[in-house]
């Protein structure tokens, strides 16, 4: 710093004032400071700002580790999000999200000075954890549930699975099948809940789920049985990669979607638009769960005591394309 504040003439703490972006510098004087700083390729010393100030910049995530598309987009989202906002991420990524795992991980975060965590916790083994969490280290939790002290921002699961099910009883359909996601996934179970709701206001008959685990195998399994069963004409499948499968068990059985049975899926993930035919699916909008997530995180962070706990719901949205159409 002292380098820059010879190269641009002007004085140390002026050069400090320019790095924290004071209001109270000459637009001249910024520019030389600047242009100083890129001659020389300053770089701040993050280490000796964090003892100054006592924040290091950097948040903590807490995710498993997964290819699903859900959670991975909900990490990103996290990640860009953070970024935006002028912070740095460490994320660390667990084999299977439990008590002890979630526990050891913010423990290790916080070894690592973070301000504070994120938690991406969609299954009742992480939200269970978050009861864990040091009270006095910033916390947000996301599709965390109802977490007791820990904010939480999460989409509406349950207003998905309305939207999905309405569509299709609007279509002229008599009931709606379910192929669910795992039993412990709050995100399956809000899910569930929209589609078991909306059939019950509408007077209709709930017919018996049928249990996946987020895979296409598992969408294909469960479109066996389905092709197999009579009076199906419409399904509502808790994500679009389940959703696939039970395109292809249709096709092998020469049930044609949407002529003869119409399928919904959840999350629009990018190949949706692609299945045969196009998926009609709900879509999630993980960048908005990053920025509240960030946005509630941040809040903490630069309060001076700890205020309420908040919770953030965005609202899915709905996608029509080609895989639904009114009943024949």
């Amino acid at each position: 710093m002292a380098d820059v504040a010879r190269a641009a003439g002007v004085s140390h703490q002026t050069v400090s004032r320019v790095l924290n972006d004071h209001p109270n510098v000459r637009p001249e004087t910024r520019t030389r400071v600047l242009t100083a700083i890129d001659q020389l390729g300053y770089r701040r010393n993050l280490l000796a700002r964090a003892l100054v100030t006592k924040h290091s910049r950097t948040l903590g995530v807490v995710s498993f580790d997964t290819v699903l598309y859900g959670p991975a987009s909900t990490v990103y989202g996290i990640e860009r999000a953070a970024r935006e906002a002028g912070y740095f991420v460490s994320i660390v990524s667990l084999r299977t999200i439990d008590r002890a795992g979630v526990r050891d991980a913010v423990d290790y975060l916080a070894g690592q000075s973070v301000d504070g965590v994120v938690v991406v916790a969609p299954q009742r083994s992480a939200a269970r954890a978050l009861a864990d969490l040091p009270p006095d280290l910033p916390a947000v939790a996301v599709e965390g549930g109802h977490s007791g002290d820990v904010s939480v921002v999460s989409v509406d699961q349950a207003e998905g699975g309305r939207l999905a099910t309405q569509h299709l009883l609007d279509l002229g359909h008599a009931t709606v099948w379910h192929v669910s996601g795992p039993a412990d996934w709050m995100e399956a179970e809000g899910r569930a809940e929209g589609w078991r709701a909306t059939l019950r206001a509408a007077g209709r008959p709930v017919p018996e789920p049928l249990a996946g685990d987020w895979s296409p195998r598992s969408g294909y399994e469960a479109g066996r049985v389905l092709a197999g069963t009579d009076g199906v004409t419409a399904v509502f499948v808790s994500n679009d990669q389940m959703a696939l499968g039970v395109l292809r068990a249709f096709a092998e059985r020469g049930v044609r979607v949407p002529e003869q049975v119409s399928v919904v899926g959840f999350d629009d993930i990018p190949e949706s638009a692609f299945f045969s035919p196009p998926l009609t699916t709900v879509g999630q909008d993980f960048g908005a769960v990053g920025r509240r997530s960030i946005e509630v995180l941040v809040r903490q962070i630069e309060s001076s005591r700890a205020g309420p706990r908040e919770r953030f719901v965005v609202p899915p949205r709905f996608v029509a394309r080609a895989s639904t159409a009114p009943l024949r």
